[in-house]
């Protein structure tokens, strides 16, 4: 598995802060990886953000998951206390040749993102014909 995908920049521990940037902290997110006889599934923890505020694309061989987490000040409230941090969530993967791009399928329930990212069939032998002339 460690040859069909790798990731992009530092690694960190559970949705640390990877660095910031204008006035909101980027997070990376907590992200597990699993293989199966078919496809790699990636399972990539992001808490406070709505399914309508990811974004995930796919260039060349990059995958990149990208997340804003809204706010969650009440109206009406004047906080007192507070360590919620807002933020963007962000992480990026280089993907093999073996993922088969065009059948990757993203759902989002309770805060956490899962891709499933199938595995391509592998090229067929083929015989090429030699044209005389």
């Amino acid at each position: 598995m460690a040859q069909q995908v790798e990731t992009v920049g530092r690694s960190a521990g559970q949705n640390q802060p990877a660095e910031r940037t204008m006035n909101r902290q980027l997070f990376l997110p907590a992200t597990d990886i699993y293989e199966t006889r078919d496809s790699l599934v990636v399972v990539a923890e992001m808490p406070g953000v709505a399914p309508d505020a990811v974004d995930i694309t796919l260039e060349r061989r990059v995958l990149t998951i990208r997340g804003r987490a809204g706010g969650h000040q009440p109206s009406g409230y004047r906080q007192v206390y507070g360590e919620y941090v807002e933020g963007d969530y962000e992480r990026v993967f280089t993907l093999s040749e073996d993922i088969d791009r065009d059948r990757i399928e993203a759902t989002h329930r309770d805060g956490v993102l899962h891709l499933k990212l199938p595995k391509a069939e592998p090229a067929k032998a083929r015989k090429i014909e030699l044209k005389v002339g």
